[in-house]
C-alpha cells in the first residue's frame, strides 16, 4: 500500500471537499439552479468536458445532502488504500463515469455526486477481496452489509434519477478495484 496522510489531514481535506459542495449548492440554489447547465448532457459535443464539473452540481439541497455522507465515507474508505491509488480511484470514476453518461445515457441532463459515490462503492466491495488482507476484507464486507442496499440503484426504478451514472461509476469502480484493489 502507497502512503496515506494522517487522519488529521484525510479529514482536513474531506471537509474541504463537503464545504465546497455545500457552497456551490447554496449558489446554484440562490440563482435557479443554473449551474445544472453544466451537468452532462449525453452526445452533446461542447459539453463533454462537463464530465468533471456534473458530479458537484446537484438538484436540490436534499439531493446533495443524500450524497454528501456516502461520498466522504467511501472516499475515506478508499483512501485506506494509500493516496496513489486513492487518486487512481478517484480519476478513474471520475473520467470513466462521465463518459459512459456521456456515451450512453439517456437525453437528459445528468448531475450529482452519485455517480462518484456509486463509484467508489464498487471500489470497496471488490478491492478488500483484491488485496487478501483481512482488515480491507472486514472493509469490503462491511461496506456490504451496511451499503449493500444501494445496488437496487443500478437499476432504472425513477425517470428523475441517473441510474446511468451509478451503473458506469460502479464498474468504474470495480475496474479502479480489479486493477488497484490488491495495491499495486
Amino acid at each position: 500500500m502507497s502512503h496515506t496522510p494522517p487522519l488529521k489531514q484525510q479529514l482536513r481535506f474531506l471537509g474541504s471537499l463537503a464545504l465546497v459542495l455545500i457552497v456551490i449548492e447554496v449558489i446554484n440554489f440562490f440563482t435557479a439552479h443554473s449551474l445544472n447547465n453544466l451537468g452532462v448532457l449525453p452526445r452533446f459535443t461542447p459539453g463533454i468536458w462537463h464530465i468533471f464539473t456534473a458530479p458537484f452540481l446537484h438538484g436540490s439541497p436534499s439531493h446533495l445532502f443524500a450524497n454528501l455522507v456516502p461520498l466522504l465515507v467511501f472516499m475515506w474508505l478508499t483512501w485506506q488504500w494509500g493516496t496513489r491509488i486513492f487518486t487512481k480511484t478517484t480519476l478513474t470514476i471520475f473520467i470513466l463515469s462521465g463518459l459512459g453518461v456521456w456515451l450512453f445515457g439517456r437525453s437528459a441532463m445528468h448531475i450529482g455526486a452519485s455517480g462518484i459515490v456509486y463509484g467508489y462503492l464498487g471500489f470497496l466491495l471488490l478491492a478488500g477481496f483484491k488485496t487478501r488482507r483481512v482488515p480491507y476484507m472486514i472493509m469490503s464486507v462491511l461496506v456490504a452489509v451496511v451499503y449493500g442496499g444501494m445496488l437496487f440503484g443500478l437499476l432504472p426504478t425513477d425517470r428523475f434519477v441517473s441510474y446511468e451514472y451509478h451503473l458506469f461509476g460502479f464498474l468504474a469502480g470495480l475496474l479502479a478495484a480489479w486493477r488497484w484493489g490488491a495495491g499495486k
